[in-house]
């Protein structure tokens, strides 16, 4: 019989490792479309050079007050204002992403960076980000401009935080965000910091809808009111998500959020948000 060719004999050569590309971070994640919960963040990845734009909108009307009828007829909070918030993202690099979000609420200007120091695979069971962020009251002025009430100067609370998440098959997101905030409230008795422990989801019932869901007990610190809360429904088109709010605050930044939510309160709003890459 004869020989067979050594060549025949030999294994297969073995496959080099996988290495994460630009184009890995552009596809979309099924479980991971957004970039927040309702105002938790989430870890999902920005692409280098890559831009998310989002509105929030949160209408002042208490839909636990007054019967259906009374609601219905101002429709829903719309006709009783709103705290509106615009937020702009960009990643200079891969794994970075630098954020600037402006509330409507006390003129709130929040800037922040979320570094992506883990993703989730076959060597680690969840995703990690490292969020470092300070906002300020007044347009982060350090003074009340001329004529101004004196109190109206900014009130500056830098924060520390993380975004513990992972994703299960195609359906279901679950995260936990961890967040301490300095000078959440500066009181007669000093300076008052605040820690909480955020933790969300959002489960995937239709190839393009979700139902999200948010809450934010305090652990230390200042904790007034109750923990914020927050659920909805979300819609997927193309680059846009669209996600309907219901929840006890209008917060929509890590010092806000560190100041709870109202009791017997829901506030219905929006958030709409468009990725450019």
């Amino acid at each position: 019989v004869a020989a067979r060719p050594a060549f025949a004999q030999a294994a297969p050569p073995t496959p080099p490792p996988a290495v994460q590309s630009d184009e890995d971070d552009r596809q979309l994640q099924l479980t991971q479309p957004d970039f927040a919960i309702v105002n938790l963040p989430t870890s999902l990845w920005l692409p280098r050079h890559g831009v998310n734009f989002r509105l929030t909108h949160r209408f002042v009307g208490n839909l636990r007050q007054g019967t259906f009828g009374q609601n219905f007829g101002n429709l829903f909070g719309l006709d009783n204002g709103a705290v509106i918030g615009l937020e702009f993202r960009y990643a200079p690099v891969r794994r970075l992403q630098v954020i600037v979000h402006r509330s409507s609420l006390d003129k709130t200007l929040q800037f922040s960076g979320q570094y992506e120091a883990i993703r989730q695979g076959a060597s680690w069971p969840v995703s990690i980000s490292g969020i470092v962020s300070i906002e300020g009251t007044n347009n982060f002025r350090a003074r009340a401009a001329e004529g101004d009430d004196p109190g109206a100067a900014a009130h500056r609370s830098p924060a520390l935080g993380a975004v513990v998440s992972r994703t299960i098959g195609d359906r279901l997101a679950v995260y936990a965000v961890p967040v301490w905030v300095h000078r959440s409230a500066v009181l007669a008795a000093g300076h008052r910091d605040t820690a909480f422990i955020g933790v969300g989801g959002r489960a995937r019932i239709a190839s393009k809808v979700y139902v999200v869901a948010e809450v934010s007990p305090r652990v230390g610190g200042y904790a007034p009111g109750s923990p914020e809360f927050a659920f909805g429904i979300e819609r997927r088109a193309g680059g846009h998500m669209f996600l309907l709010t219901f929840g006890n605050s209008l917060a929509t930044t890590f010092g806000q959020i560190s100041q709870g939510g109202f009791p017997n309160t829901i506030y219905m709003g929006f958030n709409l948000s468009r990725k450019f890459f």
